[in-house]
């Protein structure tokens, strides 16, 4: 599953990437979105990007074509 596919208020664990550069994988793992992490879903915008989700207790913004890339395994 793809963090884009969470519903909002869900929560899910993230398992990998993929088809992402190094230099966007390197940023995301910097911000704290790294495997086995928890990360939840807060909203989406009104036209559908970016996602606003939680991570360690910080609320980061990500693009929706990033959270394609972004595998999670639902709760």
């Amino acid at each position: 599953m793809q963090l884009s596919q969470l519903q909002q208020g869900q929560e899910a664990t993230i398992t990998g990437f993929s088809e992402l550069s190094n230099d966007v994988r390197k940023k995301l793992m910097v911000m704290g979105l790294l495997p086995n992490t928890a990360v939840k879903l807060i909203r989406t915008a009104p036209m559908g990007d970016p996602l606003q989700v939680e991570v360690r207790g910080v609320s980061l913004a990500v693009r929706t074509n990033i959270a394609d890339s972004i595998l999670v395994e639902a709760k």
